[in-house]
């Protein structure tokens, strides 16, 4: 079941690739922190959100 809406959609996809651009602008170890958009980018693409559901929430205009 989907629960993730438009917006939210939107968000975690920019916000995703927005993080794996440090991949290229960051030096050393630094560019690891890159690995925090693979959720974002996991959730956005998939429209779901495991802590969504488990705190019983729903952003998903569509039932």
């Amino acid at each position: 079941m989907k629960n993730v809406g438009g917006v939210d959609r939107f968000i975690r996809i920019v916000l995703g690739l927005a993080l794996l651009s440090l991949f290229y602008f960051l030096p050393g170890y630094w560019k690891l922190t890159g690995l925090f958009a693979v959720p974002f980018l996991f959730t956005g693409l998939a429209q779901k959100c495991a802590i969504n559901q488990l705190l019983g929430r729903n952003t998903c205009k569509i039932r």
